[in-house]
């Protein structure tokens, strides 16, 4: 927890009521506190660093100028809001946060009044902000909302859906871009100040708000002629700056691009457009990692950087044993396209994320980050496919879902010759149930023309990218878990693996135990102790939950009369799922038990402990063998 002298005026602050209650010259004070706060706690309690530190101004801003929670604050992804959550009643509760049973990873309305929606992914900010608008216009409400999304979120499609909704649908909500990545032009010259000072000015708007009324009234001024004017208004600011935006081409009305660091100059403006009539664009320009100097110097690494010394800023980073998943991706992609030169790297803003950097580094003209835009990437890779090139697409599990259509519309339909990897395929820890990627097999299974494979281990990932890549194999998805895998000596050759091939990892008389991905590596030391107890397990390792290896499901049928099935995903519609269909196709009537997610959405913790709760710890997995035997 943070020391007692560095947060004497934050220790005081409980809601945001006692936020509104200081004077406006202790928020800077305010703002150092919680910043010192957050630096603090994550040193010892790893989360969502550098984003969090860029909104601390903001942030008090916001619960500052605005009647929270009867105002709504609707934010784009939750590594924005540690200050928010901190703010909003849940300082003493902090240290809990991403821990099993402690306050969730991203902002949620199941947690807290003043967490006015999902926050997990990215991109709907908008959307729901003018839903939320719509909803207390129509019932009479006085609520403001404000949607705060980062420049990354905003490009996601769905933020310029929601946009353009924005300018066509009467509401008044405000959207503030919190620009952290781009750099800031200067306003030139004495007219382009006086133009931001009077179009953010109290007598200036309400000027143009009584002018527009009465011309309503009259019967000169209707919708479309109101946007008539709203367009000759920004396009004469256009004239003036000798520039222009997407937001103001929309009939949003802009403003800014300020300094999101100014804790007052931000309340300044937030109060001269808090009452604005209709939909309004606030820029601030904020630095990532804000107040610490690691993370303003490498935004990327202090993203999410585990354990650190907060005073010297030195990362607590275990070496040795075995690699990542995604490191073994990475790598092994690099080796393939040197190999072939039609090979091309995708991600929708996670090349460190999911380890395309390695292919970045090396081979910057074949390496292509898309930005938070899943279904473009989608789209993109198939287009590139489509052109003759052997595009790998990687996507975490749970972003896929955005990516739905252009997988079938784009892609499979098709059968375009691409691979999807899906990185963070299962349980993913303390991110939650946003993150969890729980529902690949089973939104992939009923597409026709995909391969869907998962692998057992290191070695078993870099043969199926190999078999992936090979020509005519249409679209390979490949699903594989965040975090380490199992061997240290990894790098065995390049193999093709026969699509649609299991194998039997230990023969057995009396159960069988299939197993998709590296979730069968941790059913070995089941398979043990079951012997130990007297039963005899067979393993399988399935590899392909599309196609099925029928000839193997077929000796699996006519041998056991009991079968326990063990998969990282949803049992609904999951591999389990698969293999019950075709015992039923088939005439075969063992007695099946199906193990992996169940039909709820898992909250946080490690994975070790959601295993636990979901049943699928070696445990639970033996004592359902030794119970099947017995029955």
């Amino acid at each position: 927890m943070a020391k007692e002298n560095k947060t004497e005026l934050l220790n005081s602050i409980n809601t945001p009521a006692d936020v509104r209650a200081l004077r406006e010259e202790q928020l800077p004070q305010l703002c150092s506190e919680l910043r010192d706060f957050i630096i603090e706690a994550l040193s010892q309690n790893p989360g969502h660093f550098a984003s969090s530190l860029g909104t601390v101004e903001l942030t008090v801003a916001l619960h500052y100028v605005f009647d929270t929670p009867n105002d709504k604050l609707v934010w784009d992804v939750g590594h924005q809001a540690y200050a928010h959550k901190i703010l909003t009643g849940r300082r003493e509760r902090f240290h809990t946060n991403r821990k099993l049973g402690g306050i969730k990873p991203f902002p949620s309305p199941q947690e807290s009044e003043y967490d006015s929606f999902a926050a997990g992914h990215a991109s709907n900010s908008i959307s729901a902000a003018l839903g939320l608008s719509v909803a207390a216009s129509i019932q009479n409400r006085n609520e403001k909302v404000v949607a705060i999304i980062g420049d990354g979120s905003m490009s996601g499609g769905l933020a310029f859906e929601g946009l353009n909704n924005v300018s066509s649908t009467p509401n008044n909500a405000l959207i503030i871009l919190n620009d952290n990545n781009m750099s800031i032009d200067k306003s030139v010259g004495g007219m382009s100040q006086l133009l931001i000072s009077m179009h953010s000015s109290k007598l200036y708007n309400k000027i143009r708000y009584a002018i527009a009324r009465g011309l309503t009234r009259i019967g000169l001024l209707n919708r479309e002629r109101a946007k008539s004017l709203t367009r000759f208004n920004n396009g004469l600011k256009a004239m003036l700056f000798k520039q222009n935006n997407i937001f103001e081409g929309m009939c949003t009305r802009y403003f800014g691009p300020i300094d999101g660091h100014d804790v007052r100059e931000l309340v300044r403006m937030l109060r001269l457009v808090k009452d604005m009539q209709g939909p309004k664009m606030l820029h601030i320009h904020t630095v990532k990692g804000k107040g610490y100097e690691p993370a303003e110097k490498n935004a990327t690494v202090w993203h999410q950087p585990g354990l650190f010394d907060a005073e010297t800023g030195e990362r607590i980073v275990s070496n040795g044993g075995s690699p990542r998943f995604q490191d073994v991706f990475g790598e092994t992609l690099l080796e393939l396209a040197k190999q072939n030169p039609k090979i091309v790297g995708i991600t929708p803003a996670m090349p460190s994320g999911c380890s395309m950097n390695i292919l970045g580094r090396e081979m910057p003209d074949r390496f292509f980050d898309v930005g938070i835009a899943e279904g473009h990437a989608v789209t993109f890779s198939a287009g590139l496919a489509r052109g003759g090139a052997m595009p790998f697409c990687n996507i975490y599990s749970s972003f896929m879902q955005r990516g739905y259509d252009n997988l079938i519309h784009d892609a499979a339909l098709l059968k375009e010759n691409m691979v999807l990897c899906l990185d963070r395929a299962g349980i993913v820890g303390e991110d939650g149930p946003t993150h969890h990627g729980a529902f690949d097999i089973a939104y992939l299974r009923p597409i026709p023309n995909l391969t869907i494979a998962s692998p057992y281990d290191e070695c078993e990932l870099r043969r199926m990218m190999y078999t992936a890549q090979l020509p005519d194999k249409g679209t390979f998805v490949i699903r594989y878990p965040r975090g380490k895998g199992s061997l240290t000596d990894w790098r065995c050759p390049l193999e093709e693996i026969p699509v649609g091939k299991g194998r039997c990892l230990k023969e057995g008389d009396d159960v069988a135990l299939l197993t998709l991905g590296p979730i069968g590596k941790l059913m070995e030391p089941v398979v043990e102790s079951a012997a130990k107890e007297g039963v005899s397990v067979a393993h399988y390792d399935i590899r392909f939950v599309k196609p099925l290896d029928e000839e193997m499901l077929h000796a699996v049928g006519r041998k056991f009369k009991n079968i326990v099935t063990v998969e990282d995903g949803v049992i609904s519609g999951g591999a389990g799922s698969a293999i019950i269909e075709f015992m039923a196709a088939n005439g075969y009537t063992p007695l099946i038990h199906c193990i992996g997610i169940p039909d709820t959405f898992v909250e946080h913790g490690t994975t070790e402990q959601l295993y636990k709760i979901c049943g699928m710890d070696k445990d639970t997995v033996l004592g359902t063998i030794l119970q099947m035997k017995k029955q």
